[in-house]
């Protein structure tokens, strides 16, 4: 009995190979957004005069149109939020007051800016906790909220493409990078390799189940579809879909407001074939909109970039446009962050008087 004991204490102890592999993701997942955050400030510095962008900022900025895309800023997290409270519901969560529902989208979009991931984390658990619901079923009305941000960019990208084809078409054939886009899109080789591997995907998981990792997999991918699910069959389909457009129309504002706070993007509201300026800004709003798939701290650097290179497309300089994109980047982190301590403070309170009346 005695080494019967043993020998299962030795087996379910962790390995010290599991505990490093373990730190050692954990470390990875945070080290690389910041390493690629960092990576390209230092390059966009390199690239332009940083004296020059502060000028420009000092000379010819109009601070009450960052108010406004401030506004707007908060404006669109909560909408977001009382989307997900929707969709919460659908699929068998409590409900939770309307503030709620703000606090945890406020609080996670905060928590990004420092680590990426870790708001997402935190807000599924946070509900899990106090809703108490099956944190299997947050996660995957979490997937399947960001799954449709994923098909309106596909849209967004679409109508851009529709709307501002001469400036994209420029971007494709002028430019390397766009060059080499266009090259990977229409190579064979490419989507049929795309077939393989979601045929493979399907195979594996189909006639693999039984193997750890498989099923693991199986998991996530069947969290993907409940999240999908809860919004095809909820009843108030119609209102997700309102909700839906009342976010992302403040987030085209957002962009398109700041483009009065400076002479230079002023300029792209009154100019010919600019339609008052919503070309650009869709552009604008679309190349922002994509970069944030790369792994970064709030989307520093890789939307600074994709916003400064998308500027460019219309004329405006480099210095210009890190202007741009710095302003706007600035201070829509100092409202997340703001709205994220209210909701510190707002989870903190509520957590305590929960404590008192279970008391």
């Amino acid at each position: 009995m005695g080494n019967t004991r043993f020998t299962s204490d030795t087996q379910s102890a962790p390995r010290p190979d599991d505990s490093l592999k373990k730190y050692l993701g954990k470390g990875l997942r945070y080290a690389v957004p910041l390493a690629v955050s960092a990576g390209l400030i230092i390059w966009l510095f390199h690239k332009v005069n940083f004296k020059d962008v502060m000028a420009t900022v000092r000379e010819g900025c109009d601070f009450f149109w960052v108010g406004m895309m401030m506004l707007l800023t908060m404006v669109s997290r909560m909408i977001r939020g009382v989307r997900w409270g929707l969709q919460l519901r659908s699929a068998g969560v409590a409900r939770m007051p309307v503030v709620c529902e703000w606090v945890t989208i406020w609080g996670a979009y905060a928590l990004n800016i420092v680590f990426p991931q870790l708001g997402e984390a935190w807000r599924c658990v946070y509900v899990s906790r106090r809703q108490k619901a099956p944190l299997s079923t947050v996660i995957g009305t979490d997937i399947g909220d960001r799954g449709s941000d994923l098909a309106v960019i596909l849209v967004l990208v679409a109508v851009s493409f529709v709307a501002a084809h001469p400036f994209i078409m420029d971007f494709l054939t002028k430019y390397a990078l766009g060059r080499d886009v266009t090259d990977v899109t229409s190579d064979p080789l490419v989507w049929a390799a795309c077939g393989v591997t979601v045929g493979g995907l399907w195979a594996i998981c189909h006639f693999f189940k039984t193997i750890g990792w498989v099923r693991s997999l199986d998991t996530n991918l069947g969290r993907i579809w409940d999240g999908f699910k809860v919004i095809f069959t909820m009843k108030k389909w119609w209102l997700y879909v309102l909700l839906t457009i009342g976010i992302w129309a403040c987030y085209f504002l957002q962009t398109y407001v700041m483009f009065f706070a400076f002479p230079f993007t002023r300029r792209l509201i009154t100019g010919p074939g600019m339609a008052c300026g919503l070309v650009p800004g869709l552009v604008v709003f679309v190349f922002g909109s994509m970069s944030m798939g790369v792994p970064s701290n709030g989307g520093l650097g890789p939307w600074n970039l994709a916003v400064m290179f998308a500027l460019s497309l219309f004329g405006l300089s480099n210095t210009e446009g890190t202007a741009f994109s710095l302003v706007m980047w600035s201070f829509q982190a100092v409202i997340i962050i703001a709205l994220g301590l209210f909701s510190a403070a707002y989870v903190s309170r509520t957590r305590k008087q929960q404590v008192k009346s279970e008391d």
